[in-house]
């Protein structure tokens, strides 16, 4: 197993990590509150949450502090917006757990932010790695 390789399987399993703690047990009502709206604290503390951690996961990872950087930038951005979108679409429906819709919503969200992932890893493999 090549050294990129292994790097590669301990990144995505650290953002795995990260990304349930941030999602499932860092929430504060704050960040869960006017999801629909597109300028909203929140969201911003939600965004930098992962972001402050999908950096350290590449720090971990033994990644540069630059590719570390870009992981930071990338995850507030791409992350925001899409809670954003998912937010929004989920207040104009009104969709709640108790409807199909509301589950397909909430899985292609969480598709969308482990092919952040996977994107984000590509980029360092495509880009840094060399």
């Amino acid at each position: 197993m090549t050294p990129d390789f292994q790097t590669v399987l301990v990144l995505f399993a650290l953002l795995q990590i990260k990304h349930t703690l941030a999602d499932y047990f860092m929430q504060t009502q704050r960040m869960l509150s006017n999801r629909g709206t597109y300028v909203n604290v929140g969201r911003v503390q939600h965004a930098g949450v992962h972001a402050i951690f999908s950096m350290l996961c590449a720090l971990i990872a033994g990644l540069p502090t630059m590719v570390a950087i870009v992981f930071l930038v990338i995850d507030a951005v791409v992350h925001f917006h899409i809670d954003w979108v998912k937010g929004a679409y989920s207040e104009r429906t009104g969709d709640g757990p108790d409807s199909k819709q509301y589950w397909r919503v909430f899985g292609i969200d969480q598709l969308a932010h482990q092919l952040t992932y996977l994107g984000m890893i590509w980029l360092w493999l495509a880009v840094f790695a060399g």
